[in-house]
């Protein structure tokens, strides 16, 4: 689970880095409008594979449950923080936002793909 969170985090910096070489005047709000949409999807995933991890090591295990809950909030979180971006930096490129949530979440398929 915690590689996947990696190639999030790759992905996210390969798309920041190629947004600000690409984003014209606009290359630094671009990239980091890339950084923050990336980390509204890896953040959430990164605590939520910490919480499996830590409760996979329990006795009994980790439950259903568990796992259910965890994902409601982490949808939840991932939803709090792309309106928090949307509240707090004024100058967003959404453009740039959006491929990086798409690069970071599709980053199962590399995880698949490499068979990890």
């Amino acid at each position: 689970m915690f590689r996947i969170v990696i190639l999030q985090i790759l992905a996210t910096l390969i798309v920041a880095a190629a947004c600000g070489l690409l984003g014209g005047a606009n290359a630094v709000h671009a990239a980091l409008s890339a950084l923050a949409g990336g980390a509204a999807v890896f953040v959430p995933n990164g605590l939520f594979a910490l919480r499996l991890a830590a409760s996979a090591r329990r006795p009994q295990g980790a439950s259903v449950a568990t796992f259910f809950v965890g994902e409601f909030v982490k949808l939840g979180s991932t939803i709090a923080l792309l309106a928090l971006l949307a509240w707090a930096y004024q100058d967003v490129v959404w453009l740039a936002a959006v491929v990086a949530i798409i690069a970071a979440l599709k980053s199962y398929m590399v995880a698949l793909l490499l068979r990890w």
